[in-house]
């Protein structure tokens, strides 16, 4: 098996997260209405594919990665699992204190909670070991244009669900969302800018 470019990961990510937000966009509203119990099921797990795919994907990037690109990548994944079940409990003890009203739709953000925690906390470790996540010389993306296109995903949900009525909870999470993700790819990608200016690139 050849091994896995940054750039290939990056591309076949990108579709993977495409289709699952173009799914959940266009399919997934009428799952509540289709009466066929095992096309309910279908639908309603037809979703985990495209992330089950990133997943794979992820652990073939690392598997191929040398020692130091696995080192930030363990690092980042660790970080990610304690940062979503120390906030899974914190939900967890504060719904079940009726303190914050949650159902289980609120589990279909702890993997993308997970992803983000990673990716920022990899990102950082990187840096500080002199590495350039970006790996420019394969054509990845920077950290701030994938948080950028992550804005830009969200928006666009934001908007679809604002179109066609969704509660405003789950519109006010996902500009939430886009605008966090914005405000932190424009960021990084001044930081970035910033450091290239300093270094006379």
């Amino acid at each position: 098996m050849s091994r896995l470019s940054y750039r290939q990961y990056q591309r076949r990510t990108l579709l993977a997260i495409t289709l699952y937000t173009a799914f959940m966009l266009v399919v997934w509203p009428s799952v509540h209405t289709i009466g066929s119990l095992p096309l309910k099921i279908l639908l309603a797990l037809a979703p985990l594919l495209p992330m089950f795919y990133v997943l794979a994907q992820l652990a073939r990037l690392i598997r191929d990665s040398d020692e130091l690109e696995q080192r930030t990548h363990l690092i980042g994944l660790g970080v990610a699992t304690g940062v979503t079940a120390a906030l899974s409990l914190l939900g967890g003890f504060l719904s079940i204190a009726q303190v914050l009203p949650l159902d289980g739709s609120v589990l279909i953000w702890v993997f993308p909670l997970m992803m983000a925690c990673y990716g920022v906390t990899r990102w950082y470790v990187a840096r500080t070991y002199g590495h350039d996540t970006a790996c420019a010389e394969e054509g990845g993306f920077a950290p701030a244009g994938r948080l950028l296109l992550l804005a830009l995903i969200t928006g666009v949900a934001a908007v679809y669900g604002w179109r066609h009525d969704w509660d405003s909870f789950r519109i006010g999470l996902l500009c939430g969302m886009a605008g966090a993700s914005a405000l932190l790819g424009l960021l990084l990608g001044f930081v970035r800018w910033r450091s290239r200016e300093q270094s006379g690139e």
